[in-house]
């Protein structure tokens, strides 16, 4: 009697997203032999840092990740001598985390990095998504951080320096807002561009000087070739973090409760897409549009290319039948979302 408790596990995931939202995690990598008996630290407060394990550097870049109010800062030490991040990352691909940031990182290390991230995403499924400096990655997962010159107290970071601190940000945010207009108050000057509109539009995450603030110019991701399956939309931070919230919850439900305990008949599919699709409706209005369907079914045309893969001849079955011939262990299930973006733009006429 097992199967009802999904309902359960969904709901709660529901309630709890916006929450879930503004809590994420932190993942730097950095370069240091102030104390080498270690590989990682994991911190949940400034206050957990230890001044001796660290460099003056790198202590401030964590304490700047944490200025988002992020739930937990993760650093993986690498040696100085260290000639790439490849061990760094092998040790991050074990661990849950949102955001990466490598702070002074630059080259054809920033590249190898981001090339990493999108196999993670594209090829393993995973949610893992990177602020790196002045990468042309075209792709939703890293965020490309080119604003230079940021001077904080005194002290002049360049872009690579102060990814710690837009990871950060992103990892604080809410599912009720974006980082467009996000400020930093911190920030006392930057270099200010000079085609910022232009660079927004080629997929740069950009500071801007409002005259009174500086602040996040709008909350963009690197991609700026769309598909039919990559439109508009999957340029937004935010949106992007909607996926990865809907995917996660739906992907780590179903391996904790389906996977190897339920059997593969059409009546076990309904229940799980009944509860997949009252955690949806749970969704709204914070992270799905309430005005569209935002529900999931059977996949009819995928299962039955699957059956004729094989084989079978599917030119008598309605879809109905499809539906209620599962095949072998696989789950065929599809659907349309919309995810709400944040109030951004305004276009306003007056007549007088």
């Amino acid at each position: 009697m097992g199967l009802p408790e999904i309902n359960i596990t969904f709901s709660g995931l529901a309630v709890s997203a916006i929450q879930r939202s503004q809590r994420g995690i932190v993942a730097l990598i950095l370069k240091d032999d102030t104390d080498t008996t270690f590989e990682r630290k994991e911190y949940t407060s400034v206050t957990e840092i230890d001044p001796l394990d660290w460099t003056a550097t790198n202590k401030a870049y964590i304490e700047q990740a944490f200025l988002g109010v992020p739930s937990k800062v993760i650093v993986e030490r690498l040696a100085v001598a260290a000639l790439n991040y490849n061990e760094a990352l092998t040790r991050l691909s074990f661990k849950k985390w949102n955001y990466l940031a490598v702070p002074g990182i630059a080259g054809a290390d920033t590249t190898a990095v981001a090339t990493q991230i999108k196999t993670w995403r594209d090829t393993d499924k995973r949610t893992y998504k990177a602020v790196l400096p002045n990468i042309v990655a075209d792709h939703e997962g890293i965020i490309n951080f080119t604003t230079e010159g940021i001077v904080v107290n005194g002290t002049t970071y360049s872009a690579s320096q102060y990814t710690a601190r837009i990871a950060g940000i992103l990892a604080g945010l809410p599912f009720t807002r974006s980082a467009t207009y996000y400020v930093l108050p911190e920030v006392e000057a930057i270099t200010e561009h000079t085609t910022p509109d232009a660079d927004i539009d080629a997929g740069e995450l950009i500071l801007i000087n409002d005259g009174e603030k500086i602040k996040i110019g709008r909350g963009v991701n690197s991609l700026t070739t769309t598909t039919t399956s990559k439109g508009q939309d999957f340029k937004k931070i935010k949106i992007i973090e909607g996926h990865d919230l809907v995917k996660e919850d739906i992907t780590r439900t179903f391996n904790d409760e389906y996977v190897g305990k339920v059997n593969n008949s059409y009546d076990n599919q309904a229940l799980f897409i009944t509860a997949v699709n009252a955690y949806l409706r749970g969704l709204q209005p914070d992270v799905l549009d309430p005005a569209a369907d935002n529900l999931v079914g059977v996949d009819v045309e995928a299962q039955r290319l699957a059956w004729e893969g094989v084989g079978t001849d599917t030119s008598s079955w309605d879809d109905q039948k499809v539906k209620n011939t599962s095949f072998q262990s696989k789950v065929f299930l599809s659907g349309n979302l919309k995810f709400l973006d944040a109030i951004e733009d305004l276009a306003l006429k007056i007549s007088v």
